[in-house]
């Protein structure tokens, strides 16, 4: 029985990936080696893909700028289209060289990609004569315009010229004939690294000419290691090769059909060891292993794009997954590689080691509970790379943890007291573990806040200083108050510690914008802020005694020595002082503070001791300090307690009070 076939609606059912445009022309370069090995002339075979680009002059183009491609031509002097091949030619679906691989529907994808495909090809006919059959091929008409003529050459051999590169397919491949060739040395390297000969291979772009042999051997690292593996009865050829580092390619697996690179799927990262960079004796390289086998070319698809198989299979008969390929292979790439991936797995490890003790101390309590593959890295992985894979791991622990927790009390089926005992141990030594490295963290963080605050007081490459926002970024977010701000983004311990704990905190956001003064004055306090003490053992509610407390805190840009009257920043904390006493101060939760004006304040100013600065603390009747870095009194007409600080005395008090700390985590002195 004959069926139809509608060459059109084959074409719309054929799907091929923009990004593969240049399949099909890599595959008529494999047609032409398979036409040279049918001729039983390998050695002495030759192939030329020729780059046809439109003509500079037809275009208005820089002179440095690259011609777009409008098709190839793909010559060779193999036994061309005899009635044999012609005729499997017009068959789709042919079995003609299914030995081969071929699928016989490799023409349909020069139809995806280009609009009309021109042939001339010399063969020798059954008298032996030698004739040349030309025809055109498109998807209107098909194989059309064919007739066999007298020859015009001495030699069998063919001319294939794809014309009319679609833009959809071009702009997604590579403009420039060396990628063009480094591209089809890979879709046919099998033929290269195999045993027996290959044919010469060019690819001729205007006036440049690149041979693939030349190109294999700037490539080639080291000579290739071939090896049969099995898997579930099946047999993989596994070829190992090293190619040099210059080239800009990952470490891979490469899914061979047909002996034709299908799928290339990358292993950086996959493997203890195997990182961006490795090397041997000879230098550094990258590996990829060519994976070939008759499972793989029965089951890839017909555009060669990809495979008809699962990612995972499990307990069915004969069927191989990608998950069983890849583990099979990555077994023999690390016996391939053992001597180069230990070495790296050592520094690997080592670097993790040295960014715990020297700049991560908060992860070194949880390393015991993390895979020993996991703490093994790349050894050039930056310090930002490594701290988020750190991190991933320390989450990884506390989902765990808290798992675990959910379960910890109720005992097990069958589960014995002393058994019982000794999870329950586990599980507390881990959580003690989790929580040592919190607390390295928060120290951690205590000491990068320092060493921001000093840099940011330094002289700045253009012989100034930073403004105060910087600094007051430090210490706590402008414009936010405590419902907008998180506590780790708020370091006010920086001045003291007891401005960690609060009710409510404003920064940099008016008087009149805070609820809990009732003021509506529009002036800006740096950074205010009200604690409630709440004592349950107190049962007498006089309204004398001193239920909360105020904190103003005042900043200035480092080194100022030009405050005008009226910007005295003793004076301005004292008047935001008075003018939060003269509102209607409240709790959090809106309930009336007695005795407003009898609130104690605690003024802060920070600054650096400049002349005038010095002048206006001995006006204010303030006591200077004994070091010589600040000053400190009490205001007896403002009720408040005055402390000003200079920026070198807040980053050294600061410093003092967490270098204890900072010791015993090991963390660097600054």
């Amino acid at each position: 029985m004959s069926l139809q076939t509608n060459l059109q609606g084959r074409l719309r059912n054929t799907f091929l990936p923009k990004s593969h445009g240049l399949i099909p022309v890599f595959e008529a370069v494999v047609n032409s080696i398979h036409s040279i090995e049918e001729k039983d002339n390998a050695s002495d075979g030759r192939i030329i893909l020729r780059i046809n680009r439109a003509t500079q002059g037809d275009l208005d183009l820089d002179a440095k700028s690259l011609s777009p491609i409008l098709g190839f031509t793909i010559t060779d002097n193999g036994c061309g289209f005899d009635e044999a091949n012609f005729k499997s030619f017009e068959t789709l679906d042919s079995d003609h060289k299914i030995d081969k691989g071929c699928r016989g529907v490799g023409r349909l994808m020069w139809l995806k990609v280009f609009d009309l495909v021109e042939v001339e090809s010399h063969f020798f006919d059954v008298d032996g004569e030698l004739k040349k059959r030309v025809f055109l091929f498109d998807d209107k008409l098909g194989v059309h315009g064919e007739k066999v003529v007298e020859a015009t050459s001495q030699k069998p051999g063919t001319l294939i010229k794809l014309v009319n590169f679609d833009d959809g397919f071009r702009k997604q491949v590579p403009a420039k004939g060396l990628s063009i060739a480094n591209q089809l040395l890979e879709h046919v390297l099998w033929y290269f690294v195999r045993q027996g000969s290959t044919p010469k291979i060019f690819i001729e772009d205007a006036d440049e000419m690149l041979d693939l042999d030349h190109l294999l051997e700037e490539h080639m690292h080291a000579s290739a290691f071939p090896e049969t593996i099995t898997i579930s009865d099946h047999k993989f050829d596994l070829t190992h090769i090293k190619f040099r580092a210059s080239i800009n390619k990952k470490h891979q697996l490469a899914l061979c059909a047909a002996n034709r690179l299908v799928k290339e799927e990358s292993i950086q990262g996959k493997i203890p060891g195997l990182y961006g960079k490795i090397s041997d004796a000879s230098g550094e390289f990258t590996y990829t292993c060519y994976v070939s086998s008759d499972y793989l070319t029965q089951h890839v698809r017909n555009e060669r794009t990809s495979f008809d198989i699962a990612e995972d299979v499990e307990d069915m008969l004969n069927e191989v997954s990608f998950k069983d390929i890849r583990e099979a292979v990555l077994d023999r790439t690390k016996e391939y590689l053992q001597e180069i991936l230990t070495e790296n797995v050592s520094a690997g490890r080592r670097r993790v080691d040295d960014f715990i003790n020297n700049h991560a101390p908060r992860y070194r309590p949880i390393a015991n509970y993390v895979e020993e593959a996991l703490l093994i890295v790349d050894p050039e992985k930056s310090n930002k790379e490594l701290e988020l894979h750190l991190h991933a791991q320390w989450y990884e622990v506390e989902r765990q943890l808290v798992s675990e927790g959910h379960d910890i009390m109720l005992p097990q089926n069958k589960e014995q007291v002393e058994e019982y005992k000794e999870r329950l141990g586990a599980y507390l030594r881990k959580a003690g573990d989790l929580k040592k490295s919190d607390l390295a963290n928060y120290v951690s963080h205590r000491k990068v806040i320092i060493d921001l605050l000093q840099k940011s007081i330094e002289r700045l490459e253009d012989g100034k200083y930073a403004r105060e926002d910087m600094i007051h970024e430090l210490i706590m977010p402008m414009r936010k108050d405590s419902c907008e701000t998180f506590l780790d983004s708020c370091n006010l311990w920086l001045i003291d510690e007891r401005l960690a704990f609060h009710n409510y905190l404003a920064s940099d956001k008016t008087l009149k914008a805070m609820p809990i003064t009732g003021n509506d004055s529009t002036k800006e306090p740096d950074l205010l802020s009200l604690r409630v003490f709440n004592n349950p053992l107190l049962v007498n509610d006089q309204s004398s005694f001193p239920l909360a407390a105020i904190t103003v805190i005042e900043m200035k840009r480092p080194m100022r020595n030009d405050m005008r009257e009226g910007e005295d920043p003793i004076d301005q904390a004292l008047s935001y002082l008075e003018r939060v006493r003269e509102g209607k101060v409240t709790t959090a939760s809106g309930r009336p503070i007695p005795g407003n004006n009898d609130i104690p304040g605690y003024c802060y100013v920070l600054c650096d001791l400049t002349e005038s600065m010095h002048r206006r603390c001995r006006r204010a009747n303030l006591r200077i300090t004994s070091d010589g870095m600040g000053y400190f009194g009490y205001n007896e007409s403002s009720h408040a307690y005055l402390e000003v600080i200079s920026f070198d005395q807040l980053v050294k008090a600061a410093r003092e009070r967490n270098q204890a700390f900072f010791d015993k985590l090991g963390l660097p002195s600054a």
